[in-house]
């Protein structure tokens, strides 16, 4: 599937939202038009680039936390975006050698780099499967995914920064629902999502700037977001903020103060029980 598409162009007349990500990250994998919308969204919000930094760390932790004392070896990674090192699959075969790791996304930008996406540890296994996260049953049904996973052994799903780029329209319950419902006891779901519930005026802004450069996007409050969870064993602290969720000590982060409303982003895990 990857090679096959390989050679899709790259549309550069709008904005995107994986490639603006990439740009608050520091990256160099965008083009001017994600640049701009991405500077208009940093001059409503200057906080964005603290908010993608942290909602990065908590991926980071999550994946960490569930390896490490929930027994999770199995990932499926939907919205995967710009590969930025490490990589999920490299933080999870940092403690478990033999983890297996599925990534999916639908930017033929990220097609280009899926390479360095399964790039795993000799014990492991990782790939990267084309995939809208609007059918999930064909994602589910990718022959590429049961290469790699075992859909009878938990599964870990990570949906970090994705579901507020799916509108309520687009049923974005029914699709976790969907997903966590092929999913043994035992799996794992790792959520991170914007909020307005800190600054309504500002993320109406930013909403403003990703609809009308043609990314419709829903930013959802405390109370929407646990909506995810409902039917599974939520990990303490429970929903957090995104840097409140299990700090590590050494942690690098800049010297100003981060508050909540600089985040703005809401993180949780849970277990399919």
């Amino acid at each position: 599937m990857t090679g096959s598409h390989a050679a899709r162009d790259i549309d550069t007349s709008k904005p995107h939202s994986a490639r603006m990500y990439d740009y608050y990250l520091g990256g160099k994998d965008h083009f001017d038009v994600d640049r701009h919308a991405a500077e208009r969204v940093a001059l409503a919000y200057p906080g964005i680039f603290v908010c993608a930094r942290e909602n990065r760390a908590f991926m980071h932790r999550a994946t960490r936390v569930l390896a490490r004392e929930h027994g999770i070896r199995q990932w499926l990674d939907i919205g995967t975006g710009i590969p930025t090192e490490p990589n999920l699959h490299q933080v999870a075969q940092a403690i478990v050698p033999q983890a297996r790791v599925v990534y999916a996304d639908n930017d033929p930008l990220v097609l280009k780099y899926a390479e360095t996406l399964m790039r795993s540890a000799p014990e492991g296994r990782t790939t990267y499967i084309e995939a809208d996260a609007n059918e999930p049953d064909a994602l589910l049904n990718a022959p590429e995914l049961s290469e790699v996973l075992d859909l009878t052994q938990p599964v870990a799903l990570s949906l970090n920064a994705l579901l507020h780029f799916i509108t309520d329209a687009q049923d974005p319950y029914g699709l976790v629902g969907r997903l966590m419902g092929a999913l043994p006891s035992g799996s794992a779901l790792a959520i991170s999502h914007c909020t307005p519930d800190f600054d309504p005026a500002t993320w109406a802004k930013v909403t403003q700037i990703y609809t009308s450069g043609g990314t419709p996007v829903q930013f959802r409050s405390k109370d929407d977001f646990a909506r995810f969870f409902e039917g599974l064993d939520l990990l303490e602290p429970g929903i957090s903020v995104g840097h409140r969720w299990r700090p590590e000590a050494g942690e690098n982060r800049p010297e100003e103060e981060i508050t909540d409303a600089t985040v703005s982003l809401w993180a949780g895990v849970a277990i399919k029980p």
